[in-house]
């Protein structure tokens, strides 16, 4: 938290310095939003899922050459600790056919909605799972980012991540905490789940873009390291020998992809989809010969969606698959994982109330989340959201939260 503060600071001190050696330099901008989010489950006793009320701010100073940008919000919870964080906090230089952007920021890639196939330079905050909005779960990564455009069709960026900023589970005793199947008891051991600050330990990813009237075509390549950590599993004996146990070591393993996205008019549809080749990813394995009973195996990550619009309405479906390649049996993940989801959304009475159905269904594991809220915009930077949650299926990723069905209300507004 000191770091955020410090660093909110010198993006403050400069704007203020900027605008002060030069009478036509732009003031600083800011605004944000405030905002209470309530959530209910609907299992009896009817417990709160969530009580969190919200203040995000944003500070920008822009001129011709640079801009200063700042992103701090702060959570406030009646039944736990408080977060005030830094989401993004960065200086943009322009030059000529060069842009430079340093410091903490978000970075965003592909063209999937509510999934992650070629989207990995940010990493993920899962503490509330999928419930809150996207640009809430991406956590900020502190880069430098360089973007190069020889012509207008034509760019490319190049993204290095000095640091290692790995990503946030569920607390223990949350309620989106993941399910694990242990056979013992277990023994956790994070001694190497530390990743030092050096050049070695550094990210880097590029992409090229080409824009063209019949299509946007993406290809990118990275070389980072895994955000969630792989669990290593080494049974132990204790002085109890009818009660053998394990010790579980986290580790953040490296991780390559080289991948594609496009998106393109086909009469009146948009088709859009992104892939990646994963190299030399850790699997959980059944097998008791395998080291650590993890096995190394690279792996196919693919969307294909498909949007239209009519008047009001707007559809929207995708089609994502996972394939293991050279698959191994003992492996605890299914060879070909599918999963699809469907958005279907309303504007009504003058684009001041919104409906909308968005829904995750696992074809695989037959579990689903379906996300159906309503939208009420009655002033100017006011709305009123009323949502449910509500999850189907017994195991997998959406399964294991059967019990999390919940109702809830976000009350915000925007200056």
């Amino acid at each position: 938290m000191k770091n955020n503060i410090l660093l909110l600071g010198l993006i403050l001190l400069l704007g203020r310095q900027a605008s002060a050696q030069d009478e036509s330099a732009p003031k600083l901008e800011i605004n944000g939003f405030v905002r209470n989010y309530t959530g209910v489950l609907f299992a009896p006793p009817n417990e709160f899922s969530i009580i969190q009320n919200t203040l995000n701010l944003e500070f920008r100073l822009s001129s011709d050459k640079f801009s200063l940008y700042a992103n701090p919000y702060y959570f406030q919870y009646p039944d736990k600790e408080d977060e005030f964080r830094l989401r993004e906090a960065f200086i943009d230089i322009y030059l000529d056919k060069f842009d430079f952007r340093l410091g903490k920021q978000q970075i965003v890639w592909g063209q999937a909605d509510g999934v992650f196939i070629t989207d990995i330079v940010s990493p993920l905050d899962l503490t509330d799972f999928l419930m809150r909005d996207f640009n809430e779960i991406r956590i900020g990564v502190t880069a430098v980012k360089i973007n190069y455009y020889p012509s207008y069709e034509h760019s490319f960026e190049l993204i290095w991540l000095p640091a290692f900023t790995p990503g946030v589970l569920p607390a223990g005793g949350s309620i989106w905490q993941p399910t694990y199947d242990f056979p013992a008891p277990p023994v956790f051991d994070y001694s190497n789940s530390e990743v030092g600050f050096n050049l070695e330990n550094s990210n880097v990813f590029l992409k090229y873009s080409m824009s063209k009237p019949w299509a946007d075509i993406q290809l990118m390549g990275g070389y980072t390291r895994e955000y969630f950590p792989t669990m290593h599993v080494t049974p132990i004996t204790p002085p109890d020998p009818n009660a053998p146990g394990l010790l579980i070591q986290p580790e953040y393993h490296r991780l390559g992809l080289a991948g594609a996205s496009f998106n393109t008019m086909i009469a009146n549809f948009v088709l859009r989809g992104e892939g990646a080749y994963y190299f030399n990813k850790n699997w959980q394995t059944t097998n008791p010969a395998a080291q650590d009973f993890l096995i190394e195996k690279d792996y196919i990550n693919y969307v294909v969606g498909l949007d239209k619009t009519l008047g009001d309405w707007k559809f929207s479906a995708q089609y994502i698959q996972r394939i293991i390649t050279d698959y191994d049996e003992a492996i605890r993940d299914e060879a070909i994982d599918n999963l699809a989801t469907l958005l279907v959304s309303r504007t009504l009475f003058r684009e001041t109330l919104r409906l909308e159905w968005f829904s995750y269904h696992g074809l695989t594991k037959g579990d689903a989340l379906m996300r159906i809220r309503g939208l009420y915009y009655p002033h100017d930077g006011f709305s009123i959201e009323v949502g449910s949650n509500i999850f189907a299926g017994t195991e997998g990723t959406f399964g294991q939260y059967n019990d999390n069905d919940m109702v809830y209300t976000r009350i915000k507004y925007n200056f």
